[in-house]
């Protein structure tokens, strides 16, 4: 599997968790000019955006430690473009769904992430 189709099938595992907690699926790999968005979710009334990171193992941090404060700014901006053009009103937050390990995979919903 390449990175592409990799990255495609942990944000869509992270997709269905997510389903399965509740959460609706708005939309996914939206680009803007500062980033991408993994996935974009709803949760009652609130816009979700779900940043999604595999790592193999933990040796090197994990899967948490790959959000640095740089890429949580990208998403910031990402978000906030995305908001002005599709839900000026909307409440949102930011979640990170962690996945390590091989099958069965581990998976960490971390909500309200930054």
């Amino acid at each position: 599997m390449n990175s592409t189709e990799q990255g495609f099938f942990f944000e869509t595992l992270a997709k269905q968790y997510l389903e399965q907690q509740g959460l609706s699926f708005v939309g996914r790999n939206i680009n803007g000019r500062f980033g991408e968005l993994d996935l974009v979710m709803k949760d009652q009334a609130q816009l979700v955006f779900v940043e999604v990171k595999y790592r193999k193992s933990t040796a090197y941090g994990g899967p948490l430690a790959a959000v640095t404060a740089s890429k949580q700014q990208k998403l910031r901006l990402t978000a906030s473009a995305y908001l002005q053009q599709h839900a000026p009103k909307a409440f949102a937050r930011f979640d990170v769904i962690a996945i390590t390990g091989t099958e069965p995979y581990q998976v960490e919903w971390l909500k309200n992430a930054f």
